[in-house]
């Protein structure tokens, strides 16, 4: 029986209907690769309570409780979030390999294995 890898924990914060939710949902099993690891979806109905998680746009992927892909400046807010990636485009989602490296720098659950 497969026990979570209790060292890394994903949240995923989104607006209701979130049009880039599929899309980082899938980006992050691809991320994972088959490890265990928990990742909650939180729906966030409102300011407050965006302000209270610091969602800083939807989708906002945590990492452990923190954004690693927070820009430094960004208030929390309800708006839609897009990700810039390393050839300079964008799209709702961070890439997988910026989800790797996210989760390699978590600790030991979130690195990848061989294979």
């Amino acid at each position: 029986m497969n026990q979570p890898e209790t060292t890394t924990r994903i949240t995923v914060l989104t607006v209701p209907g979130c049009p880039n939710a599929p899309l980082v949902r899938v980006r992050i099993a691809t991320a994972l690769a088959g490890r265990t690891v928990p990742v909650d979806r939180v729906e966030v109905p409102d300011e407050e309570e965006a302000v209270r998680r610091g969602m800083n746009g939807s989708p906002a992927v945590l990492v452990n409780g923190t954004d690693p892909f927070a820009e430094p400046g960004v208030r929390p807010s309800l708006s839609c979030r897009l990700y810039r990636h390393a050839d300079g485009t964008t799209d709702g989602a961070p890439t997988v390999a910026d989800l790797r490296r996210a989760l390699a720098a978590s600790g030991p659950a979130g690195t990848p294995g061989e294979g």
